[in-house]
């Protein structure tokens, strides 16, 4: 089992990872999964590239390699692919990637697509009988009540930041240039509360004290569901003295519902990603993200900032309706709102979704996505001029991600921000804190905001010290990978 490497992203996270001593900040949850569903007579292993390199006697050991991907691995896939084909390796592959878009690969043996607990076993029985076909598809959607525990025991814990857990799939709303709903469906599918439960504590049992993310489409999308588990949640908490900050995924009718925000600070939620994508009510009209047209967005954030949770904000830039104006629009936003990881892209038509059907019918549509919104790239042909977009993304990368600007968000957020999240200061955040002084502290050009910051913190919000350093580390990414995007054609 192969996971293909990522490029260097805002979401990567590469540059922080030699502060916490981490080789990759998540583990292929996907992979890990499909392993439990596989015979457990079958004999396993797992290289996640993101971790370490593949060796030629681990390809000559396989009868299968299993391969998943998101679109933004493509390149890394395909060459894993080539390698392994030049030893005459069967392939089977299955995820984001190719379901979207498995015309694109061509010396795959056999895909598997969609949601693996249905056309998995229908792979397996094939096998069995000896008569496997190419392709396996379903439009059925499976009950995820029912979904293993993942093989946890491929990987090395030590080598990641943070392990990622799957309550539900899916999401009720439909904005034009989302393939979540391709993926996983508009009526969101939960596990019960014993099974959620269950996974914490194995977790917990395999040693793993730190951050959890619940990788979830859209976290609240069944409210219902949420506010049944969060008090299992929060009880499990209390009484293993909080050795997991969670962080997940939500819509910002979040910050409509006190009752829920309540319950995800008792459980320990720390931070939730946000798909705010414009201050533009028109822009937001296009792309039918109507739940954020009727909301004051900077309220909303402000909101759920005083419940003890950081807000990461999702930004897109490149609507129809969006003009000139909207790059200083954006900008002003982000600073005044005080959103500190704001991940601002380039609208990117993904395939079989609304908007590239949209942009194919108006013969708009340049070439295949990425899979990255942050490369300064364009997959369609804009209403703006192109030179205009990609300039004035630029601009925003390059003001909102200046060390002088960056600093200016972390000390609007923690003038707003409650700190409730529990935890044990540990060895690794001592030596995180002090890497960080080395490497920002006097290496940085951003070494006099630094000092401030952490002055100004330890003066008027000490509880929140952990988390500006955190961010300060965080900073140093974004500005590496900031630059790469200012310098990029």
């Amino acid at each position: 089992m192969i996971y293909p490497k990522y490029p260097d992203t805002f979401w990567s996270f590469r540059h922080v990872l030699k502060f916490i001593s981490k080789k990759a900040t998540f583990p292929p949850l996907g992979l890990l999964t499909v392993a439990s569903m596989l015979p457990k007579e079958w004999n396993k292993k797992l290289v996640d590239l993101n971790v370490r390199s593949l060796e030629d006697k681990e390809i000559l050991w396989a009868d299968f390699v299993f391969i998943s991907a998101m679109i933004i691995q493509e390149e890394s896939a395909k060459e894993v692919i080539n390698r392994c084909k030049s030893f005459n390796k069967k392939i089977v592959v299955g995820g984001p990637a190719f379901t979207t878009g498995f015309e694109r690969f061509k010396d795959v043996d056999y895909f598997v697509l969609n949601e693996a607990e249905i056309t998995l076993p229908l792979f397996l029985k094939d096998l069995q009988k000896g008569k496997l076909k190419k392709i396996y598809f379903s439009t059925k959607r499976p009950d995820i009540t029912k979904t293993p525990i993942p093989s946890w025991n491929l990987i090395n814990f030590k080598d990641y930041a943070t392990m990622p857990i799957q309550y539900s799939r899916g999401c009720p709303y439909n904005c034009e240039f989302c393939d979540i709903i391709i993926m996983n469906g508009r009526i969101p599918r939960v596990k019960n509360e014993e099974q959620m439960l269950n996974e914490f504590q194995i977790l917990y049992d395999l040693g793993w004290r730190d951050s959890v993310f619940i990788v979830d489409d859209n976290f609240i999308g069944n409210k219902e569901g949420v506010k049944r588990l969060l008090p299992h949640i929060i009880k499990w908490q209390k009484e293993h003295k909080y050795p997991f900050k969670l962080f997940t995924e939500a819509s910002v009718n979040l910050a409509d519902d006190e009752e829920l925000m309540g319950l995800m600070s008792l459980a320990n939620f720390d931070k939730v990603f946000l798909g705010i994508e414009s201050p533009d009510v028109d822009s937001l009209k296009e792309c039918n993200k109507i739940l954020n047209v009727n909301t004051n967005l900077g309220e909303a954030v402000r909101k759920i900032q005083r419940k003890g949770m950081q807000v990461m904000g999702g930004f897109i830039v490149g609507f129809d309706n969006d003009n000139e104006k909207i790059f200083d629009s954006q900008i002003k936003f982000i600073q005044k709102v005080g959103i500190v990881t704001a991940m601002v892209g380039l609208l990117v038509a993904l395939p079989q979704t609304r908007l590239w059907n949209r942009l194919r019918k108006e013969k708009r549509l340049v070439k295949i996505s990425s899979g990255e919104n942050t490369d300064g790239t364009l997959n369609f042909i804009p209403k703006m001029d192109k030179e205009k977009l990609i300039g004035g993304y630029k601009k925003i990368i390059g003001t909102i991600y200046h060390p002088k600007n960056y600093y200016k968000r972390i000390e609007v957020f923690t003038k707003n921000y409650k700190q409730t999240a529990k935890g044990k200061i540990k060895f690794e955040n001592l030596i995180s804190f002090l890497k960080s002084v080395w490497f920002i502290g006097i290496l940085s050009k951003a070494r006099l905001f630094y000092w401030k910051l952490l002055i100004r913190t330890g003066i008027t919000k000490p509880s929140a010290f952990p988390t500006v350093i955190e961010m300060a580390v965080e900073g140093a990414h974004y500005e590496k990978v900031s630059k790469r995007i200012l310098s990029s054609n």
